[in-house]
């Protein structure tokens, strides 16, 4: 009787807890080599019992590497929280041994005159797990790929004609954020509540990386280690098939692409469309067999290069999203029913294994077409009249170096100039200027990078319609032909030797003064660092001419020595340090008798070390508060405090004089927090606030906001309930590039030197000008679209509506910007406006405020 009642206890445990032992999962008809241990044997929980934590997927994936002769464990990068970013090689132990050759023979498919031999070449697949880090189905399920393929008996013979590549966590600090916290909320006895703390995962959530970062948009930015680690891989590699592992929305059920065929980028052959869709029957009929539902051509594209199942199809492979319903944790009520963890890394499982099948049956003809694919550029490139494109900011360095290294991590040839140039009347300088050849193997992926595009097939977009390069980062460019690509004197830039320009002080010690020009990217970061080394930093505002020749503009930086006490060898050594590790040049000032000002006019205004406090959590957006502190913390090297909503009606805030406010919900701060913050910013403080911040402002009465709308509501008596969502979401604006004209004189165009300057914006939030024609320092023109799709009616609204506007509150300062100036970390060109706003708001005249 006791053991018949243990019995049911211990049956009744497993339902409760949805737990499945491996039989649930692996195929049927395999035999598994006893030496590779399983999951439970190394981690002590059966797969899907608990959510794995990256730690625990790094030991199992270096046992199964230790047990196994088909598999090699290496370690190709850490993330910021120096997390491992690890792959595992599976093949034969033959192939094993010639890896380097296989990688030699792949790189020749992108060589047209190269001979290879497609019949005998393996084909490689590339797995990536979870790169959203709440959706863990996929970082759950590599357990059970790294098993099946390390000890099935029966693939042996199939691993002579295939590489896998198995990264088992693409996101490691968001996968074991996510996973600490669901793992924390569990209960042995769940319910599948959706109300359940377990499944409501609290602020900034684990999706993404360490600042916040979405790493499934970085595939072509490249502005993350992770990122930049796996893009090394897939470039050494070229795989032909390329997996992806998402999660959608609970009450879905799975998707597997092709997504919607009139969403692909023109630039990616209809061939890439067709084979997607072969290796789609294999994922149908593996589904079939276990009875789950699933769908494809709908919803999903194929557009943004940046995306993990999107950037290989512009260079010859097959890239492959999966989006599994979530269950957000152990079990969750759905529409379609109880929806367990278990079951989610079932369904991931089940179609990596159609995948391999897929590349197993179709090996020679995914090689032939990754041949033919680059074969097909060289006639394009020979017929396309732009030969190269040429690009740079002779005022600026490091924009044009971060741009040219952005270009180089996608082993595209990259050559600096030997010597200035001037191609219609636009100057580049050999400096800070760069080529890009059009007749290279990536082609395709370099005219995605340079080209503008306004119109489009289909106008519903799943993630941005543009991302021009050179517009994002501010720069001056132009396409070239044969002729003056032929008179260029170059020389190739080297990537594993590329870096930016040392910085130095130019002139000797025991000057007059000292000046730091703000037209370079890393000005703020030097002049963050006199600041808190005591010096007197004063900015001026207006021209000034040394007698030597040399030019300062609005902005410049005036630096002396002030109160720090060192002698003038010693300070001449800390501007040294300063100027070195900002990469900046800071130039001695002979005398104070320069013309257009003198170094003592009432033109210069003193400033104040930065204090900065970024307000975060609740119905903040937690992308752009991570930019923001992404761009501060590991860019400019200035301290933020993260400052919770909750915490500001109690918080001392006259330890901050600027404040930060992304956009989002700010409702949370309750009116006692929107007293603190109206009473602190009246004090003389600077307050900056982007879209929904904004009109929590204006709700509570900080500031003077005004905003426009447009009409887009639906016309007519009746309409084809079928065209709903198409209809409605094509007005959206899902991310596009907006020309505006900016007030070099005003403080937050300080360091520009062309008024012209691109923005991004991914939402329909237009923010009216002020009726004070000097508190619009940045407006958009009368016909703004540069690049990426508007929908007609959202023209109105974008149409010389402020970018920029400029509110006094009290003695205080409030700078609203309507656009991200910070995008996604690759916007460059603006992010000078958001630290001129951190910098220069104190100094703004309330004259000028609206």
């Amino acid at each position: 009787m006791k053991k018949y009642t243990l019995t049911v206890l211990l049956a009744l445990f497993a339902t409760l807890t949805f737990a499945q032992d491996l039989s649930y999962y692996l195929p049927k008809g395999y035999t598994y080599n006893p030496a590779v241990p399983t999951p439970k044997q190394v981690l002590g929980y059966e797969v899907g019992e608990w959510h794995v934590t990256h730690d625990q997927l790094v030991m199992y994936m270096k046992a199964v590497a230790a047990a196994s002769d088909r598999v090699i464990f290496e370690e190709t990068g850490r993330s910021y929280e120096k997390r491992p970013q690890t792959l595992l090689t599976i093949s034969s132990p033959s192939n094993l041994a010639k890896l380097d050759q296989i990688k030699a023979d792949r790189a020749k498919l992108r060589d047209p005159n190269a001979s290879v031999d497609i019949q005998k070449m393996p084909v490689v697949m590339f797995m990536g797990y979870s790169v959203h880090g709440n959706e863990p189905s996929g970082a759950n399920a590599s357990l059970l790929a790294a098993y099946h393929f390390a000890a099935a008996n029966e693939i042996a013979s199939d691993l002579e004609n295939m590489v896998l590549l198995l990264d088992p966590a693409i996101n490691p600090d968001g996968l074991n954020r996510f996973a600490s916290w669901v793992n924390s909320h569990k209960a042995y006895v769940m319910n599948g509540d959706p109300e359940q703390r377990e499944l409501n995962e609290a602020w900034p959530r684990g999706r993404t990386n360490h600042y916040w970062f979405d790493l499934n948009r970085d595939w072509l930015p490249v502005q993350h280690p992770e990122s930049r680690n796996r893009v090394r891989v897939f470039q050494s590699w070229l795989p032909n098939i390329h997996l992806d592992f998402h999660e959608m929305g609970t009450n879905s059920t799975f998707f597997f692409q092709p997504g919607v065929e009139a969403r692909v980028h023109p630039l990616t052959p209809k061939k890439n469309f067709e084979l997607t869709s072969k290796i789609g029957t294999y994922h149908a009929k593996a589904l079939d067999q276990i009875g789950s539902l699933y769908f494809n051509q709908e919803n999903y594209d194929d557009f943004y290069y940046g995306k993990g199942s999107t950037y290989p199809d512009v260079q010859g492979s097959i890239g492959i999203l999966f989006e599994q319903a979530s269950s957000r944790g152990h079990l969750q009520e759905s529409a379609n029913g109880m929806l367990s963890f278990p079951f989610t890394i079932r369904n991931q499982f089940t179609a990596n294994l159609s995948s391999y099948q897929a590349a197993k049956e179709m090996r020679v003809e995914l090689n032939q077409w990754m041949k033919d694919f680059y074969t097909e550029i060289k006639n394009e490139t020979t017929a396309d009249v732009n030969k190269a494109y040429i690009f740079g900011a002779k005022e600026d360095d490091a924009r044009s170096y971060h741009l040219a290294d952005l270009i180089l991590q996608h082993d595209i040839k990259v050559f600096a100039l030997n010597e200035d140039i001037t191609v219609n009347g636009q100057e580049f300088k050999k400096e800070s200027s760069y080529i890009v050849p059009a007749d290279q193997p990536q082609y395709r992926l370099i005219k995605a990078m340079f080209e503008t595009r306004t119109t489009f097939e289909d106008s519903l977009f799943y993630d941005i319609s543009a991302w021009t390069y050179p517009m994002a980062f501010g720069l001056d460019y132009m396409a070239l032909n044969s002729r003056i690509l032929n008179l260029a004197s170059v020389r190739q830039v080297e990537k594993n030797s590329f870096s930016p320009a040392p910085g130095k002080v130019v002139g000797a010690a025991g000057a007059y003064q000292y000046a730091l020009e703000w037209t370079d990217y890393y000005s703020p970061k030097a002049a963050y660092q006199l600041l808190k080394a005591g010096f007197l930093v004063r900015v001026t505002n207006a021209e000034f001419t040394t007698p030597e020749g040399k030019t300062f503009g609005r902005g410049t930086i005036l630096i002396d020595k002030g109160e720090s006490g060192l002698d003038p060898q010693a300070f001449y050594a800390k501007l040294q340090a300063i100027a070195t590790e900002a990469n900046v040049d800071i130039h001695a000032i002979s005398t104070g008798y320069t013309s257009g000002i003198n170094m003592g006019s009432t033109f210069i205004s003193p400033l104040n070390t930065p204090k900065i406090a970024l307000l975060v959590d609740g119905g903040v957006d937690s992308y752009e508060a991570g930019e923001i502190w992404h761009l501060l913390d590991q860019r400019m090297k200035m301290p933020v405090t993260l400052l919770p909503l909750e915490a500001v009606a109690g918080a001392n805030l006259d330890r901050y004089n600027v404040i930060l406010m992304a956009d989002g919900n700010y409702g949370r701060l309750g009116q006692t927090g929107a007293n603190a913050i109206k009473a602190w910013v009246s004090q003389g403080n600077t307050l900056v606030a982007k879209g929904g911040a904004l009109r929590w402002l204006k709700q509570n009465e900080i500031g003077n906001f005004e905003f426009r709308s447009v009409d887009n509501s639906e016309k007519g008596l009746q309409k084809s309930y079928a065209d709903y969502e198409n209809a409605t979401g094509s007005k959206q604006t899902f991310g596009a590039i907006f020309k505006g004209n900016l007030d070099l004189t005003h403080p937050i165009g300080y360091g520009y030197t062309n008024k012209e300057v691109y923005t991004f914006r991914n939402d329909n939030f237009f923010l009216e000008p002020s009726k004070n024609p000097y508190a619009n320092p940045l407006v958009y023109t009368a016909n703004p679209l540069a690049s990426g799709y508007l929908h007609p009616s959202n023209a109105a609204g974008v149409k010389e509506s402020a970018v920029v506007t400029v509110s006094g509150q009290g003695r205080g300062r409030i700078i609203g910007f309507a656009d991200n100036p910070n995008f996604r970390a690759f916007w460059f060109g603006t992010n000078k406006l958001f630290m001129n706003s951190i910098f220069f708001g104190q100094i703004i005249n309330g004259g000028t405020t609206r």
